[in-house]
Order: C-alpha cells, then sequence, then structure tokens
C-alpha cells in the first residue's frame, strides 16, 4: 500500500490558512485544481478574507464575481483599472451585487472602470448596507448612481467623484442631503459650479470637499 504524502495529511483547515497567504491568484487558481481537497481549501480561504484588491491583476466579469462570490466575510472591495486593462463591465457588478458579502462591505473602489455605468452601479450599490467608502473616480456615472447611494447608503463617510465629468449639482445635492454622515466628497474634475460646492457646505458645514 502506498504511503500517503505528508501534504496530503494536512487538513482543509490548514491548508486554508496556508492558502490565505497567497497573493497571487494564479497560484491560487492552480492550487485550487490540484484535488478536490486543495479546491475546498482554497474556497475556505478566500471565505476568511475580509480585503480583496484585484489591483495590477487582469481580471474579467467571470473571474472577479466567481471570486466574490466565495468570499463570505469580505468587507473591503477594490476592483481599479489596471495597466492590464481590467475588463469589468455593468454584467459583472451585477452578478457581484449577488454574492453573500455585499451587505458587510464597509468600502468599494471602481476606481477607472471605464466598461461600467449606472446600470451596474444602481445594482451594486441598491444590494448595499453597510456602506461607508466608494471610490467611482474615472467613470462615466450620472445623477442616477448618485441618487442611489443617497437612497441605499446611509453610513457613507467618503466618496471620490474624481473626474466623474456627468454628474450634476442635482445628484450631490441628493447626496448630502440624505447622507447624514458623509465627512468627505473628492469632486476634481467634475463639471459643478462653485456655486453649487457653496450650497453644500452650507447644508453640511463640516463636509470635506475636495476640488
Amino acid at each position: 500500500m502506498e504511503l500517503e504524502a505528508a501534504i496530503d495529511r494536512l487538513p482543509i483547515d490548514l491548508l486554508a490558512h496556508i492558502f490565505v497567504l497567497f497573493t497571487s491568484f494564479t497560484d491560487l487558481a492552480q492550487a485550487g485544481k490540484v484535488c478536490k481537497k486543495w479546491k475546498q481549501g482554497v474556497k475556505e480561504s478566500l471565505a476568511r478574507k475580509q480585503n480583496l484588491s484585484f489591483a495590477g491583476w487582469k481580471m474579467d466579469d467571470d473571474s472577479t464575481s466567481r471570486l466574490v462570490s466565495h468570499a463570505y466575510n469580505l468587507r473591503k472591495l477594490d476592483i481599479p483599472r489596471s495597466r492590464w486593462s481590467c475588463q469589468i463591465t455593468d454584467a459583472g457588478l451585477i452578478r457581484i451585487s449577488y454574492a453573500k458579502c455585499i451587505g458587510n462591505l464597509t468600502s468599494i473602489s471602481l476606481w477607472g472602470l471605464t466598461g461600467i455605468t449606472d446600470e451596474g452601479v444602481v445594482q451594486l450599490i441598491s444590494r448595499t448596507r453597510s456602506l461607508r467608502y466608494l471610490n467611482v473616480g474615472g467613470t462615466f456615472i450620472t445623477d442616477e448612481s448618485l441618487f442611489a447611494i443617497a437612497r441605499s447608503c446611509p453610513k457613507m463617510e467618503t466618496i471620490v467623484l474624481w473626474s466623474c465629468r456627468h454628474v450634476t449639482k442635482k445628484g450631490l445635492i441628493a447626496l448630502v442631503d440624505q447622507c447624514l454622515k458623509l465627512k468627505s466628497m473628492n469632486v476634481w474634475g467634475t463639471r459643478v459650479p462653485v456655486e453649487c460646492l457653496n450650497n453644500l457646505l452650507i447644508m453640511s458645514p463640516t463636509l470635506q470637499i475636495k476640488i
């Protein structure tokens, strides 16, 4: 009878602890293909993650939504544009919105994702309840997304709208009016007039507006 290899005797719990230390999603995917036990270990390692960042990785709708779906305890999700052109679209955001972790997310960054629109952002945001930080800078969102944020994110503290040229004063007013815990707003590169920003400060004197 063949002797079982030492690594094959490792319990799934310990394998998951090892896989949590992996920083490469490619290595994690390869590990999941070794055997059923390792595949389960990879899934459990994702379930333990509270922070997930795809910065620097070439991701698409399928790979991103699949990984997020296993990260049950996720609190921070970072999907920024990378130099390899992160191919995330509205379809990906919609799939991500059904992940079990979405209601518990406190931070989401979608910085520079030019393939997303209000359709995906509204769907994602409407399913959050604990969001405190949101970065949608460099995207093509409009007031429709800001209205959704105002309705769904009562705990919002910081929002980055850097270079979001399609948002207007109506969206910003709704945001400040309904997100009563809002502390900081980055509106650099937007087309909102200074008069509107002054009115926002009248509505919320402690709000920090970065321009």
